[in-house]
């Protein structure tokens, strides 16, 4: 168990959507399920209060508060992709049954929480010493919402 984690507000759909995110992200599992052990304002005895879980081998914990959280965009929880087909896969799921598009690889998921799906060719083709050609990606990327890698490569090459 690692000493430090991030604690993720539900109202409450935490086991939904805990479930749903080791599904998604390999090297992920549920460690710890809380059941209430009476009733409680946010609900009854029984019902899930937190979870403990890691989510690509990063440890957090997720709690059943009785009230939606409103996350902002300050924080979110980064996935590096190493294909198209897992960027896709990761953006159709997590923005599926209410989640939405921001921008720039950035989403949310249908409780709110802020996602950003970014492909591992991105930091490689944003750090490339030409300042025109990471001018280029940079620019590609602000136009996209879900990001393209092959249009990202395209924008590298000119």
């Amino acid at each position: 168990m690692s000493k430090v984690r991030t604690c993720l507000w539900f109202g409450k759909d935490v086991e939904a959507a805990v479930r749903l995110y080791v599904s998604l992200v390999p090297g992920s599992s549920i460690e710890n399920i809380q059941r209430a052990p009476g009733n409680w304002p946010g609900g009854k005895a029984g019902d899930v209060i937190m979870m403990s879980f890691t989510l690509g081998g990063q440890s957090f914990q997720a709690l059943n508060g009785g009230t939606p959280a409103n996350y902002g965009t300050a924080a979110s929880i980064s996935v590096q992709c190493v294909d198209q087909a897992e960027v896709d896969q990761l953006w159709t799921a997590l923005t599926a049954d209410g989640g939405s598009d921001i921008m720039c690889g950035w989403l949310r998921d249908r409780w709110g929480v802020p996602w950003q799906i970014v492909p591992e060719a991105l930091p490689r083709l944003l750090g490339n010493p030409d300042p025109a050609v990471s001018g280029r990606v940079f620019a590609a990327m602000q136009g996209m919402t879900k990001l393209d890698i092959a249009a990202l490569e395209r924008a590298a090459a000119g």
